[in-house]
């Protein structure tokens, strides 16, 4: 999900962050300015629109009535979808879902459905039979860094927004979110770590951790990128920044 950096600006960058600093003048612990915009999809049962910097990403949340997995009878189904728009970034071509694609949809569904943020369990009509199936879809608008981030918050502020349905069969007085995950990513340049890169912070990192947490700052998902590695110290820092980052983050969707 990066660009390719120029070997000149690839120095500059990488002897910026040896010392603390940014090509965009923010501290290395710094989100760039974050905004979110509830229900601008009037026909998804719950959508929003997130802004990290020039990042865009829009999630979009539907349910229909399926049949359960058949190991998972008495629970509800969460299927998360991500596209990569050609129009958000040259790097990105029309067609079946790529690699990164894949990846930012696993990132995102793995911090829902670990964190238990959505109660499958009340989302069964009849055991074995037919349950709900909510379908979050992530569109990248503009790419410029942090995909993973902007994604999570998104899908989430989405199921936020979601609305009980018109049916009969819809029993719930609202749709039922019990913890709010939102991811925050730090990468490793220089030997620096460094949250919410933007685009050409990741064409030159050795390494990314993204790190989802809930309320009370424990961790329900982790994923690694990159070929390099992090210290176990490296490590415990990276979830001291997620804890914190992801308060802030998720303050912001009230």
């Amino acid at each position: 999900m990066h660009e390719i950096v120029s070997s000149v600006k690839r120095d500059y960058i990488a002897d910026l962050a040896r010392q603390g600093k940014r090509i965009d003048t923010r501290t290395l612990d710094q989100f760039r300015e974050i905004s979110i915009e509830v229900g601008p999809v009037k026909s998804a049962q719950g959508s929003a629109l997130v802004k990290i910097g020039k990042t865009q990403v829009m999630a979009g949340v539907k349910v229909e009535r399926a049949e359960p997995f058949a190991d998972k009878p008495d629970s509800g189904m969460l299927i998360v979808n991500a596209e990569l728009l050609p129009l958000a970034s040259p790097t990105f071509e029309p067609g079946r879902p790529g690699e990164n694609a894949i990846e930012l949809a696993r990132v995102v569904d793995r911090g829902i459905r670990e964190s238990d943020a959505i109660d499958l369990e009340k989302l069964v009509i009849k055991s074995g039979e037919d349950v709900w199936a909510v379908f979050i879809d992530i569109y990248v608008l503009d790419h410029d860094g942090n995909l993973i981030d902007a994604s999570a918050l998104a899908a989430m502020a989405a199921l936020l927004n979601a609305k009980p349905l018109e049916d009969e069969a819809w029993t719930l007085p609202e749709f039922p979110i019990q913890k709010k995950p939102v991811a925050v990513t730090v990468v490793k340049i220089n030997d620096r770590l460094v949250v919410d890169p933007c685009v050409d912070e990741e064409g030159v990192m050795d390494a990314r951790i993204t790190i989802a947490t809930i309320e009370d700052g424990s961790i329900c998902a982790m994923q690694k990128g990159g070929i390099g590695c992090f210290s176990r110290e490296e490590l415990e820092q990276a979830h001291e920044l997620a804890r914190v980052k992801g308060a802030e983050l998720r303050a912001k969707l009230g």
